[in-house]
């Protein structure tokens, strides 16, 4: 969040952990809640919010993906990025429910156009992940067309 917001976005941030709430004080929207167990926190009446883009990073929740798709507006991007398979023999999360299953942001974001993927092991520190860019299609037909794929 902060660094969008030096950068001139306007933010808006979730998390259930207090302490991270505290840290972005004053920088955007801090949201405090349980994502898992309540009610997605960000709608506009019965309908769910829509950002240009979102950031996903170091979480995953996988009933929560068709939401985070309607999250993003069209025409806009989101960013992705968390722990796969493989992370078990280096660190945590090594609970496989936490732990993303190979291409698995590919096929769950599959109605999204995609931009680059990723997934492997990084070093510094040692991790396994998976990243994604992807684009929701604009609203002037384009929706209809295949997403198209391209590598990093």
């Amino acid at each position: 969040m902060k660094w969008f917001a030096t950068r001139g976005h306007a933010v808006t941030g979730v998390d259930r952990s207090v302490e991270a709430i505290h840290a972005v004080a004053g920088v955007g929207e801090a949201v405090l809640t349980d994502i898992e167990n309540n009610p997605w926190p960000l709608m506009n009446g019965e309908r769910i919010r829509q950002f240009s883009a979102v950031v996903v990073t170091n979480y995953l929740w996988r009933p929560l993906f068709p939401v985070i798709v309607q999250s993003v507006a069209p025409g806009g991007v989101l960013i992705y990025e968390t722990f796969s398979q493989g992370n078990e023999t280096v660190g945590k999360p090594s609970n496989p429910e936490f732990l993303l299953r190979p291409a698995e942001l590919l096929q769950s974001l599959a109605t999204m156009r995609i931009i680059g993927f990723e997934e492997g092991f990084l070093e510094d520190p040692p991790r396994f992940v998976q990243r994604i860019v992807t684009a929701r299609p604009d609203l002037d037909g384009s929706a209809d067309e295949p997403p198209a794929r391209y590598p990093l």
